[in-house]
């Protein structure tokens, strides 16, 4: 069962989420939350799998609570607004991927699977597009990761990570097998302290491995 926190200051969309997310089998909404502080007070109540997130909350906005939650939930950032210099923020700081709120249900349940999965959300495209937009003006950036912990193989797949590629398309490009492209990558985020994929992406741009303008 995928355990699931709504985050957003609007009752009438936690309600409308809650309908369509409690009807799905193998899914439950556990809790919900008002502002980013009762978000973290839920989380740490409840240890859901998933919490859905607005960005843009009155007191404690989304972004203050996923940089301050502890490891486990995985978080799905909500917004209005694809290209959200917020949401990038949030990527940064351990999002799994972010949804518009408009998007369709189908798109919401496959997402929360997904997440809860242990994947990154990233979205045709979208998620790539953001961080490309706000990696070369980010504010306060990120100490600067240790590539040198990668080996050579492990740092040409963070590229094509960052570049979009699945792993089958690694696969393809490096001349190996999906499973071994799959090895690499997890490897790359075990050494670099990243929590997903989303993550990898993002390091990936901040490192300089890969431009803005390579998509």
């Amino acid at each position: 069962m995928i355990k699931i926190v709504l985050a957003d200051d609007q009752a009438l969309v936690r309600a409308g989420f809650r309908a369509l997310l409690d009807a799905q089998p193998g899914m439950t909404v556990v809790a919900e939350a008002a502002d980013g502080a009762q978000a973290l007070r839920l989380a740490a109540e409840h240890r859901p799998d998933v919490v859905l997130m607005d960005i843009r909350m009155p007191g404690m906005d989304g972004l203050t609570a996923t940089r301050e939650m502890p490891p486990g939930p995985r978080i799905i950032i909500l917004t209005t607004f694809e290209l959200d210099e917020y949401v990038f923020e949030a990527l940064r700081n351990g999002a799994s991927g972010f949804l518009v709120k408009d998007t369709e249900p189908a798109e919401l349940i496959q997402a929360v699977r997904v997440v809860a999965a242990g994947d990154a959300l990233l979205s045709p495209g979208v998620t790539r597009r953001l961080i490309a937009e706000y990696a070369s003006r980010a504010k306060a950036p990120h100490p600067s990761q240790d590539l040198s912990l990668l080996t050579e193989r492990e740092r040409e797949v963070l590229t094509l990570v960052g570049t979009g590629m699945t792993n089958d398309e690694i696969a393809q490009r490096l001349f190996m097998s999906p499973a071994t492209a799959k090895t690499h990558v997890s490897r790359a985020m075990m050494k670099l302290h990243a929590r997903d994929r989303a993550q990898l992406v993002v390091i990936a741009y901040e490192s300089g491995l890969v431009r803005p303008g390579w998509l």
